[in-house]
């Protein structure tokens, strides 16, 4: 059985990638585009990526559910950066040699600080027991979500700290959906996506600035069926053509737990292009009634047991 939601640093493109001099269609400040080339990446042929379960590349932020002070608890993901002088020298290095690879880092000297909670994602690599950077530069690592701290008020809204549960959107059978309060018991050593109102641009239409609406989705758990063959100009055209294929990318979960993805950057199609698939998709509310939960908790216990034909209707 395949193990979803693992812990670890940046996914690689299922595709070679090739960095073209121009403004890049994801990052503002970034003046170069990673582009997919027609080869497939030979760490996605040794994990037999063309057996693995295709799965939905969720555009929000990312999250981690794990002890903290004995309980179980979300995290937020804060990846360790370089400084300014640090990072100076490292774009200098891009540009003469068109690569990340070969660039020394000094890791107690060129990044910054982290508060005293932060630890390092599984799989970072480590020297004499220090995190390393990974070929972008950051070090990816996770800090509690403190409820009393603005910059994750919209993690803390998706979390009943008093009853340690988290609203959760999932799968049910077909294609249908649920808004769920899920113990954060059943999700201990889960990476999850936060979706809605207030992150990334809210591509999938959720609440509204009167009523912000987020929730999480376990990495892994909306699976795409029919995706084509790995083939770039094949899955250019489902990207543009396909219902289904209204979303940001494909990561591919193998069998060996490798994960490799493809988004519409790398084969020079925009993010977002019209409505997204997931917001079509009809959605249940399963949330009891309580009497002392969030704001959020209290909005879906008012929608206990309604449904919606379309995510985006829930309101």
């Amino acid at each position: 059985m395949r193990r979803l939601g693992a812990v670890q640093q940046k996914i690689p493109c299922v595709f070679l990638t090739e960095v073209k001099e121009e403004q890049s269609r994801k990052r503002d400040r970034q003046q170069y585009q990673v582009i997919a080339t027609e080869a497939v990446n030979p760490v996605a042929l040794e994990a037999n990526v063309h057996c693995a379960l295709a799965t939905e590349k969720l555009d929000g932020t990312c999250c981690y559910v794990t002890l903290y002070k004995e309980r179980p608890h979300l995290w937020a993901r804060l990846d360790r950066k370089p400084n300014k002088q640090a990072e100076k020298r490292f774009k200098k290095h891009q540009h003469a040699h068109h690569s990340c690879k070969g660039f020394s880092w000094n890791v107690e000297e060129d990044f910054k600080t982290v508060p005293e909670t932060w630890i390092p994602a599984h799989r970072v690599k480590r020297n004499d027991g220090r995190p390393q950077p990974d070929d972008h530069g950051h070090i990816p690592g996770w800090v509690p979500v403190d409820e009393d701290n603005k910059q994750y008020c919209w993690h803390a809204a998706v979390v009943d700290s008093n009853a340690r549960r988290a609203l959760v959107l999932r799968p049910q059978d077909g294609d249908a959906l649920e808004v769920a309060a899920v113990p954060l018991a059943d999700l201990l050593e889960q990476t999850l996506e936060l979706i809605g109102t207030n992150v990334n641009g809210n591509p999938y239409g959720l609440g509204s600035k009167k009523q912000p609406v987020h929730c999480l989705v376990s990495h892994g758990a909306v699976a795409l069926r029919d995706t084509p063959p790995l083939d770039r100009q094949l899955l250019s055209s489902w990207f543009q053509e396909r219902p289904e294929g209204r979303i940001e990318g494909v990561v591919w979960h193998c069998d060996d737990g490798t994960l490799v993805k493809v988004h519409r950057h790398h084969l020079g199609l925009r993010w977002p292009d019209g409505g997204a698939s997931l917001s079509d998709r009809a959605v249940e509310v399963h949330v009891d009634e309580s009497d002392d939960g969030p704001d959020l908790f209290s909005f879906f216990s008012a929608l206990n047991g309604r449904h919606f034909s379309r995510l985006l209707d829930l309101k």
